[in-house]
């Protein structure tokens, strides 16, 4: 495991470190997204997809719990388990989102499908600071993660 710690003071610079994550996605992988509400959990998904160059914004996804955006070249799967309790997940799809290795997943409030994911994911949890300020905690657990959080930490402000 690999770990790292970056800040954002703006939802700009959140909206930057999802650009630079953007662009080493290739497919596959799957990044877990922690931390309160109003953190920039969904902030940073829709910066993800608009660097992937997707039409649709994302929203929150807590009330439709999946969304699948896509383009030519992209399939990205923006998941909110917020409301979902243990085996309510199985009724989501998520073992086909696995599947599919050319799919890229953001999971917000992931605790109920942490026991089905693969070994190799980006963890990043969200911490409220003052203001618009937020802390990023990084942990990677693999060599494809590891690739991820590299690129967000060479595009953090310094």
């Amino acid at each position: 495991m690999k770990t790292a710690t970056l800040h954002s003071s703006s939802p700009q610079q959140t909206l930057a470190l999802a650009t630079a994550l953007a662009r080493v996605l290739k497919g596959g992988e799957i990044v877990l997204l922690r931390g309160p509400i109003g953190a920039g959990k969904t902030v940073f998904v829709k910066g993800v997809a608009q660097a992937l160059g997707l039409k649709s914004s994302p929203t929150s996804a807590s009330f439709s719990l999946m969304k699948k955006y896509h383009n030519k070249k992209t399939v990205l799967f923006h998941i909110d388990l917020f409301r979902l309790e243990g085996e309510e997940v199985l009724n989501l799809g998520f073992e086909e989102m696995l599947e599919d290795e050319h799919a890229i997943i953001l999971a917000e409030w992931p605790g109920p499908i942490e026991r089905m994911l693969p070994a190799d994911r980006l963890e990043m949890n969200f911490v409220l600071e003052q203001g618009d300020a937020r802390t990023l905690e990084l942990s990677a657990f693999g060599p494809v993660s590891c690739r991820l959080l590299e690129a967000l930490c060479l595009a953090a402000p310094l």
